[in-house]
């Protein structure tokens, strides 16, 4: 948290305008900008702490500070700032490539301004961050922030991951850092370029399309009849064409991704965003990496859950995942299918055979589809009712 300013650190005609009991008239015209005798960097502070509150004294002075005159604000760039001022003007004109590069050069400027600045950055603005390798490694959460920015491209994402592994850095912030890690570890990560890569423009398009391609449960894949295998439906053909070229790092970190930035960077769509379709395309992926990345996924639900619980083309360390999350073993609906997935380890599924119903109970211990020590493991706790 950056510590406020202390008013009593500024020039006696500031403090005499941000004096609670200070008349109302000075106030009202220092909100609109007019603070004759003071310094750049002083007007920017009084109009900033003037902002904080509510009343039309703090309604003016944060429309003023939203458009103050760019002499002004270099002029305040040019001296000292106090850290929370510059964090005020920071997030406020993040926007304005004018200043960003100032910014971020500031001497003043927080660790934790320049983090919440990567969480919201554009293109250009993450590049500019992802260059300060030193605050990076030294403020890590930084480098969470712009990994979970869309905006960042996949080639930066890469190698700021590469980053903090070579520098034996955790990231507990990313929900799948140890597969990102993992994955990072085989690639060769290419130096940074102006120009986007190929990869860079890959993502991005599997993200658009994951976020806006509606798929109802089990309307990704379907079961051929004649065959019995299961195949791609035609309305998903084009996201899996993708999702199979994309390298390992990239699905990993689309996977952790929600797809609210899809929305803030394309204000015109009015259609129902979902990741829901790349999650499952994340879980069946042969990768172990990836599908466990997929399961850790901050945005996928307990009814995905219950689905994946029950798919058999899942590995086992994706079950084993499920099954050690006593957030998701809470449903009975999952406990169930865990037990009656022939995939999952004996180690678990006989954990849930003791929650199971007496119905379900027989259904495990007469299929043919589980495990046979799972069947007898549920064969067991009929006797032990006296339902056998």
């Amino acid at each position: 948290m950056i510590e406020p300013v202390d008013i009593s650190s500024l020039p006696g005609p500031a403090q005499k305008i941000l004096d609670p009991a200070g008349p109302a008239p000075l106030k009202q015209m220092a909100a609109k900008g007019v603070v004759p005798g003071l310094r750049p960097g002083e007007i920017v502070t009084v109009i900033a702490l003037l902002a904080q509150g509510d009343g039309p004294t703090a309604t003016t002075a944060s429309e003023t500070f939203g458009k103050l005159p760019k002499p002004l604000i270099t002029g305040a760039l040019a001296g000292d700032l106090h850290p929370w001022v510059l964090d005020r003007l920071t997030l406020t004109y993040a926007g304005d490539f004018n200043f960003i590069g100032q910014f971020l050069q500031h001497r003043s400027l927080a660790n934790e301004t320049v983090a919440e600045l990567a969480a919201v950055a554009s293109e250009g603005v993450a590049e500019l961050i992802a260059t300060n390798e030193e605050r990076l490694l030294a403020n890590p959460t930084i480098i969470e922030k712009l990994y979970l920015n869309k905006s960042t491209r996949m080639s930066t994402a890469d190698r700021i991951i590469e980053l903090a592994v070579r520098n034996k850095i955790d990231l507990p912030g990313i929900p799948a850092f140890r597969e990102a890690a993992a994955a990072i570890a085989k690639e060769l990560v290419a130096e940074a370029t102006e120009e986007r890569t190929f990869d860079d423009d890959q993502f991005d398009e599997l993200h658009g399309l994951a976020a806006t391609t509606q798929l109802a449960p089990d309307e990704d894949t379907h079961v051929v009849d004649e065959t019995g295998k299961e195949e791609v439906t035609q309305k998903a053909k084009a996201l899996n064409g993708i999702w199979a070229e994309m390298r390992p790092p990239a699905k990993i970190r689309l996977l952790q991704l929600g797809v609210d930035s899809y929305k803030r960077d394309n204000p015109d769509f009015e259609g129902t965003l979902d990741a829901a379709a790349v999650r499952m395309l994340g879980v069946r992926d042969p990768n172990p990496l990836v599908s466990v990345a997929a399961v850790k996924s901050p945005s996928i639900t307990e009814s995905e859950i219950q689905r994946i619980a029950g798919m058999r083309n899942v590995s086992e360390d994706v079950l084993r995942i499920i099954a050690m999350n006593r957030d998701y073993t809470r449903s009975y609906a999952i406990k169930y299918a865990l037990v009656a997935n022939p995939r999952t380890p004996f180690a678990f599924a006989s954990q849930w055979v003791t929650h199971l119903r007496e119905s379900d109970l027989r259904n495990v211990a007469k299929s043919k589809d589980v495990a046979g020590a799972v069947a007898n493991a549920a064969r067991n706790q009929l006797q032990r009712k006296g339902k056998n």
